[in-house]
């Protein structure tokens, strides 16, 4: 099935009456001209096809006449955020996506990033863990630092919430904290301000944040090593609208048991329920908190996120969930990392 976008590809020999047809059939305002491996030959705008019939040109032409042979492009694993300051720093609006034999594998446009409010909330990121579970993958690198598809995993998680409008990150480390500092230094080479909540000792899921300086307006929190599609402008403006003090992001989670469970009364069997399958609600590792619950994280102290929950539960303090859909991945094990880099296509480059 074609997508969308691959209508606006041309071949060589076509003529700008081609080109006027791929433009208006994708409303994306560019024609791609590719080769019959789709590796680009060069583009021709709108604009480039009203400045060739002004000069002249007839709509059987060839459309590679006028065009740009040497168009701007980006990498098909560059991050949002750093896609969307390139189209401003050009003034363009759109970008072919190419891979790294120069093959056509998107267009992205200006569109793509409207209505994306830019957010003054913090996010942190819980980045400190040692991945024990994954073995010898951590034995000599972070575990938010792993490759999953051509990426770390913290590149990804940081972009996605860049490209949500998010610029004000700090990242809560300790295991092998200098490779994830190197990495993403203070965060200015894209558009971001990132700054680090150092770890002397495991804190656990919540205690470093008891590390910020006070807050006066409520932060994003998420793990890690959790890769997702969550909407978190969405779980954040919802948060202010219900005016509660922590939300709690959640989502549905199937296990099915691996054999016949037996209902039995009295020593009498009703039925067996051949490998039923269960339905949980579990925390997805993403929070949003308001100041008042940071002022209940003690100093210095391991303190996990259920803590946190109880203790304002205990309080009386409103602690509220919101449902996220889509794709959801805690990197705990081999099998999910390994899942992960099989999915890493399909979900975060379609």
């Amino acid at each position: 099935m074609m997508r969308p976008w691959e209508q606006a590809l041309i071949g060589p020999g076509a003529n700008y009456r081609d080109a006027l047809k791929a433009i208006d059939a994708t409303g994306k305002g560019m024609a791609l001209i590719v080769d019959d491996d789709r590796r680009l030959l060069g583009v021709l705008s709108d604009g480039d096809l009203r400045r060739a019939l002004i000069r002249g040109a007839g709509l059987e032409d060839r459309a590679i006449e006028g065009a740009n042979r040497e168009p701007v492009c980006i990498d098909q694993h560059q991050d949002r955020a750093a896609t969307l300051t390139l189209l401003r720093a050009h003034s363009l609006r759109q970008l072919p996506v190419l891979d790294e034999d120069r093959r056509v594998v998107g267009l992205t446009t200006i569109s793509d990033f409207l209505n994306i409010p830019v957010r003054t909330n913090p996010v942190v990121i819980m980045a400190g863990g040692k991945g024990e579970r994954l073995a010898e993958l951590t034995r000599n690198t972070p575990k938010p630092m792993l490759k999953v598809g051509p990426r770390p995993i913290l590149d990804t998680i940081v972009g996605s919430l860049a490209a949500q409008g998010f610029r004000h990150f700090w990242l809560a480390v300790n295991y092998k904290a200098d490779q994830i500092e190197r990495h993403f230094g203070d965060g200015s080479h894209l558009g971001l301000r990132i700054g680090y909540l150092r770890e002397d000792k495991p804190l656990g899921t919540c205690g470093a944040l008891s590390l910020l300086p006070p807050q006066s307006e409520p932060l994003v929190v998420t793990n890690g090593d959790v890769l997702t599609q969550v909407d978190y402008g969405h779980v954040l403006d919802s948060h202010l609208e219900a005016g509660t003090t922590a939300t709690v992001v959640v989502r549905d989670y199937q296990m099915q048991v691996p054999f016949g469970v037996v209902n039995a009364e009295d020593g009498r069997i009703l039925r067996i329920d051949e490998k039923p399958t269960q339905s949980y609600t579990i925390s997805a590792g993403s929070y949003v908190l308001s100041p008042l619950a940071l002022g209940l994280i003690p100093a210095d102290t391991y303190y996990d996120m259920p803590s946190l929950v109880a203790d304002m539960i205990a309080k009386g303090i409103p602690v509220r969930q919101q449902r996220a859909e889509g794709y959801w991945m805690d990197i705990g094990r081999p099998p999910d990392y390994a899942q992960a880099n099989a999915d890493f296509g399909a979900v975060f480059e379609a």
